[in-house]
């Protein structure tokens, strides 16, 4: 009877252990995905730091001339213009609140705007704008995205190669050394002092600025909010031609903020979506071609170079997260306001990320290679396991290797057992 009762209890010990030691895994999964989600948000926070910072010292500069060329004008200028109103249009004057005269002529000297055009899509893009203001009938909806393939965009097909996991495996069975990552250090952001933005905004300069701009840029906001409002693009490269010029047009107000919170008409809900997605498109576009374009530097040591190709293929998996975590309701948004969203899938620019890794496990995995065949090797083991670590983690994220990357794992594993030197 004793030992019937220490067995059942030890059951009941294993039971215990078993539900505690998934209750850590679930725990610990969970803490991975907070810190990454902590990760993402703060680098979102610099960001847009920096992004408000460089338009405050824009609107600094801009300030500063707009006070100094008024200045200028007004003290240089003045009596000729006194004198030229009252001579051809006598009676002009107009008496403020205060009681001093002011002529018309000074409040008609300041230049109008004439907008630009805007870039106009290529001409197989359907006038959604007419056709709302002639019958006020709801746009068509966008065609469907292409059926999602198994296999990536691009003619580099690939395919999963059992081997590596295989390998990887059986060396993690013999080793459980961490993986030694690195996240890139962000970049401090320079912060200005709360004094110069209250000064900014105490400026009765300043509130007169946004005042005049608001009066008298009526007609240039109202043609902006048609454009904005019927905008309606195909390509994502034509939403960036877009909000380039949107930019450019707006950065003609004194504080674009400050003018456009008068005009409770301005589409403010679409002109933000359109910057997301030319921004978001844009950047990841650059970190595309910055990984497609990689190259080793045979001088650089071998724990410098690693580290660095690590923290690029970092930044390619945490951008590719963040869109696919958002996929969905950013996707849905982006078509209620008719803005191209395809681009999004694993079809699309995606996609072709996910390929250009490949690029990152071919040098990787080619330094190491070189390491191990080099007389000077003294961890052959613990460089083997980090190199065939890194490619299964790419062969993961992109879904497997093309023939070219399989040869560099072959020779690989190759060197590591000891074939080939």
């Amino acid at each position: 009877m004793p030992q019937e009762d220490d067995e059942s209890e030890i059951k009941l010990l294993k039971k215990e252990l078993e539900v505690s030691q998934a209750m850590i895994e679930s725990l610990e999964k969970e803490n991975q995905e907070l810190k990454q989600e902590v990760s993402r948000l703060k680098a979102q926070i610099s960001s847009l730091r920096a992004h408000n910072n460089e338009r405050k010292t824009m609107l600094w500069k801009k300030l500063q001339n707009s006070l100094d060329s008024n200045y200028t004008d007004a003290s240089q200028h003045k009596p000729s213009i006194f004198m030229g109103v009252s001579e051809q249009r006598p009676g002009v004057l107009e008496k403020t609140s205060a009681g001093t005269d002011i002529p018309e002529a000074i409040a008609e000297k300041k230049t109008i705007k004439v907008p630009n055009p805007p870039p106009r899509p290529h001409p197989v893009t359907p006038s959604v704008p007419k056709e709302v203001v002639k019958g006020n009938k709801a746009p068509p909806t966008p065609p469907p995205p292409p059926l999602p393939s198994k296999l990536l965009a691009g003619s580099r097909a690939v395919r999963r190669v059992p081997e590596v996991m295989e390998l990887y495996r059986s060396l993690t069975r013999r080793d459980a050394n961490k993986d030694n990552r690195t996240n890139p250090a962000g970049t401090p952001v320079v912060a200005f002092t709360k004094n110069m933005i209250g000064e900014i905004e105490n400026r009765s300069s300043y509130l007169s600025a946004i005042k005049s701009d608001v009066e008298s840029r009526e007609e240039f906001i109202k043609f902006l909010v048609k454009e904005v409002e019927s905008a309606a693009h195909r390509d994502i490269s034509e939403v960036e031609s877009f909000v380039k010029w949107l930019d450019e047009e707006l950065s003609s107000l004194v504080d674009e903020r400050a003018v456009l919170r008068h005009f409770p008409q301005w589409p403010e809900r679409k002109a933000d979506a359109l910057r997301e997605a030319a921004f978001t498109y844009r950047d990841l576009r650059s970190l595309e071609s910055e990984v497609s374009h990689f190259e080793d530097n045979p001088k650089e040591p071998l724990t410098q170079a690693l580290r660095r190709i690590q923290a690029l293929q970092d930044r390619l998996e945490q951008s590719i997260d963040n869109i696919e975590r958002m996929r969905e309701s950013t996707s849905k948004r982006y078509r209620d306001l008719l803005i191209p969203w395809e681009w999004m899938l694993d079809t699309g620019l995606i996609g072709q990320m996910k390929l250009s890794s490949l690029k990152l496990a071919k040098e990787y995995m080619k330094r190491i290679a070189k390491e191990l065949q080099s007389d000077e090797c003294s961890n052959d083991d613990n460089l083997m396991l980090q190199g065939v670590r890194f490619a299964y983690r790419i062969h993961q994220f992109a879904g497997g290797f093309d023939a070219e990357t399989i040869q560099v794992f072959q020779k690989l594993k190759k060197v590591g057992l000891g074939s080939d030197k």
